[in-house]
């Protein structure tokens, strides 16, 4: 949607919101969300847009990840100002974040931030409400330990999808049993749940600050894990958030573990490029 569909959607959040549009402009937005900048008679936003009926309740849920993280007083999160439809089309109106070059230290701020974001606890894995990792569904029901929620939350729903989608695994009980056997208990940490280096940005400050979240209580080495993928994070941010919040012995021998959560997902959405990473994690678990 852009052009004379979209000039007749920014007329309608007009109307629905209360304010005056200037100008707008596309931003990059990823294959799920169209992301406009708007500067309006209220200031400057942004507003993502997609196909309410083919993503149910995304940018609510969203909504409440960007608020919850938020309520970490952690990293800069965007403020969230409404969530609402317009003849099919679903949107998020939220805050426009500047952007500018990082401070010196800034890997030192986003470790000690991160630390503090893992620092929220819960009684509970999981999340009061289920939400998205990319376009798929990602379910959040209680679970008592750290490999439960993993197993039957993560790993379970994406292997039901693989298989849905034409792909094959041997043994998946015992790989199951196996990655269990390997996750330190330790008690749920508030996460991102999808921390590559896309996901967050430098404020005009120089600061970090955090953006398209997942999030769940869960293990912190899913974040973790994550941050090791697809372009990855300088290692002295690995350094010094070890040093403030000590990780548990091994980590770096179970982040193909998590890592393979991430991997099963962009099997599903991007197709048999993964398969070959996917197999030999799977492999190392039998």
């Amino acid at each position: 949607m852009f052009g004379n569909e979209t000039e007749k959607f920014i007329k309608a959040l007009e109307a629905l919101e209360g304010f005056r549009t200037n100008k707008f402009s596309k931003l990059s937005g990823g294959s799920i969300n169209q992301v406009l900048f708007l500067e309006t008679s209220e200031g400057k936003m942004v507003v993502k847009l997609n196909r309410a009926k083919e993503f149910p309740k995304m940018f609510e849920a969203e909504k409440l990840g960007l608020e919850t993280l938020k309520s970490s007083k952690s990293f800069k999160i965007p403020e969230v100002f409404s969530v609402g439809k317009h003849q099919g089309t679903a949107y998020l109106l939220m805050e426009y974040v500047p952007q500018g070059k990082p401070v010196t230290n800034f890997w030192q701020i986003f470790a000690e931030k991160l630390a503090e974001l893992h620092q929220n606890s819960n009684p509970y894995f999981g999340f009061p409400t289920s939400n998205y990792i990319g376009s798929l569904p990602q379910f959040n029901e209680k679970e008592i330990t750290a490999a439960e929620f993993y197993i039957s939350q993560r790993l379970r729903p994406q292997f039901k999808l693989a298989f849905e989608n034409g792909f094959s695994f041997e043994n998946l009980e015992t790989v199951f049993k196996n990655i269990a056997s390997e996750i330190p208990n330790e008690k749920p940490a508030l996460i991102h749940g999808d921390l590559w280096n896309g996901n967050y940005l430098t404020t005009e400050n120089g600061l970090p600050c955090l953006i398209d979240p997942a999030i769940c209580y869960a293990s912190r080495e899913i974040d973790l894990a994550m941050m090791q993928l697809f372009g990855g994070f300088p290692n002295t941010v690995f350094s010094i958030y070890d040093e403030i919040f000590p990780l548990e012995p091994e980590f770096k021998g179970r982040v193909a573990l998590w890592q393979l959560y991430y991997l099963l997902v962009h099997l599903n959405l991007f197709g048999a490029g993964y398969l070959p990473q996917v197999k030999t994690i799977v492999s190392d678990f039998y």
